[in-house]
Formats: C-alpha cells, structure tokens, sequence
C-alpha cells in the first residue's frame, strides 16, 4: 500500500475522515510538529502509524502554543484503503497518552479541510482570584482580584474588524492581521466565587493574540491602562505597547465552527 503523500493507485479506496480532539496541553510543546520535541500532532500521527500501518498526514484546524489545552480541536486525515473506523479509534485510544483523547473518528466529504473550511474558532480563558484545588492546571490564580466590569467594558472596544499586530507574538510569519472578533466576553462561574471566564470568538486568531488580550485585558482591571487605551494599542501596530501574555495553562481552544454547524448565539457561545 503506497504511502497518501506519493502517487495513490486507482484500485485503492482513500478517504477523508474527521477527528474531534481533546487536549492537556501541559506535557505538550503544542499542536504543531517539531524536531526532538513532543508535540499533539505528533504523538497522534503516531498512533495512526501504528494502528494502520501506514504513515498518514494529521491537519489540525490550527495550531495551539506549548501548554495551552482543547477540548475542540478538530483535525481530518486521508486515509488509504478500508478498515473499521470503529476498531482504529478504539486503537487510537489505547496507544496515546491520557492526556490526549480523540473523541471521534468519522467520514466527511472528500473535500473537507480542517483548517481552510473553519469559518470561526472559539477559546475560552480561566481565571481565579480565590485559592483553587481542582482547576490548579487549567486555571490562572490572580490575586489581586481584577475588576471584571472595567474588563468587560475594554473587551468591547476589541469587537468587529481591527488589525490586531498589537496583540500578535513579534516573530510571527503572519503577514496579514487582521482579525473580526465576533463575541467576546468576561462572565463570572456559576456556583463558584471568585472564578472567571473569559471567551472568545472570532474568524482567525494570531499567534499568541489571546493571551496578549488576556493580559492587556487584566492591566485594565488592576487600573494600571484605561480602558480607552485598548484603542490606542490596536492603533500602535505594535506588540510592545500591549501587556504581557498571560499564562498558558488558561487558555483553552473550545470550538471550531464549520458551515453544516448551527450558527453560534452572539449572547450564549457553546
């Protein structure tokens, strides 16, 4: 059986199927392959090595930094030849680590990418003011406690299309930036004090832009920014005149949308 990057014979059956993943991105130096490093595309390739026996191309709908988590990641690969999707997710499940989890395993059109027909991605970030046990790895303790209404009132200046360089890592290859953020809000949990949300949502994401948000964001409840200064660093062009990234281990790629997905609720994102 010929490997899917090379030529595929007319006698072999290839198909595209679409993976659901979930993440603790900890142990990770992110989604992306890299050389000597452990990455989620990586160990998840080679499980499919294994349990297929032939070397498959897993894309993701977009990369995750090192630390950050998923509870949505969507991937697709393209796959020679039958077998029982049941059987290999089963596989699959056994040969990763605990801290990855493929949800699903299942056929789409042929034409399916993972990363090109994403029409919006969603993230959420976890903060705490109040000491925590049980979320302590996917939640940031931040003393002092922020005001979370002035937060929310400069999250609102960041809604709609901006170029968001101010809010992107230096170094980043992206050379355009500009971004329509659809929803973006702070919430408190229900049932637990002191613990905040914040989601977002939007059609692209920069890399490093959420924690660059996050952090600015915080500044702004710790008074140390107006809140009309969000404007004024989306003008700059320029990531020095943002805040500091907030940590990674409170970030969390929740959703991918795609065009057969029921539209999102502005007011109550899934």
């Amino acid at each position: 059986m010929g490997s899917i990057t090379g030529k595929v014979r007319s006698s072999e059956k290839v198909a595209t199927y679409r993976l659901d993943i979930e993440y603790i991105g900890a142990d990770w130096h992110g989604w992306q392959i890299q050389p000597q490093q452990p990455t989620i595309q990586g160990a998840i390739e080679s499980a499919f090595n294994t349990a297929l026996r032939q070397h498959v191309n897993v894309v993701g709908s977009g990369r995750t930094d090192t630390g950050v988590h998923a509870s949505g990641q969507v991937a697709h690969v393209v796959i020679e030849g039958e077998f029982d999707s049941r059987r290999v997710l089963g596989s699959l499940r056994g040969l990763l680590p605990r801290s990855i989890a493929v949800r699903s395993l299942r056929p789409v059109h042929d034409a399916f990418h993972a990363r090109f027909d994403a029409q919006s991605r969603q993230y959420r970030y976890r903060l705490g003011t109040i000491p925590f046990a049980i979320d302590e790895s996917i939640r940031w303790y931040l003393r002092p406690a922020p005001d979370i209404d002035q937060m929310n009132e400069a999250t609102s200046l960041l809604l709609g299309q901006h170029d968001f360089d101010s809010f992107c890592r230096a170094q980043s290859e992206t050379e355009n930036r500009i971004c329509t953020v659809e929803y973006a809000a702070w919430t408190s949990v229900p049932g637990r004090e002191g613990m905040y949300d914040f989601v977002i949502r939007a059609d692209r994401f920069l890399h490093g832009m959420v924690r660059a948000i996050v952090g600015t964001l915080v500044e702004v409840g710790h008074g140390k920014r107006a809140v009309a200064d969000i404007t004024t660093i989306l003008a700059a062009h320029d990531r020095t005149h943002a805040g500091p990234a907030a940590p990674a281990h409170g970030l969390m790629l929740e959703k991918v949308y795609y065009p057969d997905d029921s539209p999102p609720e502005s007011d109550h994102p899934a």
